[in-house]
């Protein structure tokens, strides 16, 4: 069976700063991680694979920068058995959908593939739309914001999973090949790989693409391939300061009460 990992380097969050002047996130200097929505969805993968008594190749494939490779190196360490890392200037600019047609030409290379997993969304994002495009590219079915695999047939090729929802969570069947969007459990402890897995990770299969390995026109990459452009990205104003009823508790309450009504909220 073959498992493809969807993943990104992303800039650290806490260390993220706006240009002001331009609106555009400034990422020189800031240190980069692997996205956490793809870590888990790695996690799940990997114990999948140890759950099933079947042989599973694990793929951790990734569009960016010749630097996102340390993301990757990250991924080999945690379980995946190989890493293809797409990067070429052409690529450079692409909105989510583009990135998806990127990500899906690679797929359609790598061949046949049982499930696709995928973090839920990127932390320097926020759209949660490149995993169901890539669905939508493939021609194949998808299950958003799932947080746990319950059941997992291979022979049949059905997998049951947790879904999150509003009200609380939903258990939802779906057939192979299947994309799986994750979403991490408030419980989730990710894998720190010790020093054996991560020299073993060095002996494993990597893969550089570029955009004559995947073929087809220019203009479907990239900028020129984007159906979307971001005019601008800046940081929410912060909160001023709140209001403080320091009275005894019934006092409070009806001052509370007062106030709520004065500001037409009741």
């Amino acid at each position: 069976m073959k498992f493809v990992v969807l993943v990104k380097q992303v800039p650290d969050t806490n260390e993220v700063e706006v240009d002001e002047e331009t609106g555009t996130i400034i990422r020189e200097g800031v240190p980069s991680v692997l996205n956490a929505f793809d870590e888990f969805a790695l996690n799940v993968a990997v114990d999948l694979k140890e759950k099933i008594d079947k042989e599973v190749e694990i793929i951790a494939l990734s569009m960016g920068p010749p630097q996102a490779e340390e993301a990757l190196n990250k991924c080999l360490a945690i379980g995946a058995d190989r890493a293809i890392l797409l990067t070429d200037k052409i690529f450079a600019g692409a909105d989510t959908w583009a990135t998806a047609v990127t990500l899906g030409r690679a797929l359609k290379k790598i061949g046949e593939v049982d499930l696709i997993f995928a973090g839920q969304e990127a932390s320097d994002g926020n759209t949660a739309q490149v995993g169901p495009e890539v669905a939508a590219h493939q021609g194949i079915s998808q299950l958003t914001y799932v947080t746990e695999i319950e059941d997992f047939d291979p022979e049949v090729g059905e997998i049951i999973c947790r879904k999150e929802i509003d009200e609380g969570h939903l258990m939802v069947k779906g057939d192979m090949p299947l994309l799986l969007a994750c979403m991490p459990r408030p419980d989730f402890e990710p894998k720190i790989p010790n020093i054996r897995e991560i020299m073993k990770a060095k002996k494993k299969r990597k893969e550089t693409w570029s955009y004559e390995d995947l073929g087809g026109d220019e203009e479907d990459y990239g900028l020129e391939g984007s159906e979307s452009v971001v005019i601008k990205t800046y940081s929410p104003p912060p909160k001023g300061e709140g209001i403080k009823i320091d009275e005894e508790p019934e006092r409070a309450v009806e001052k509370l009460l007062r106030f709520l009504d004065e500001e037409g909220i009741l």
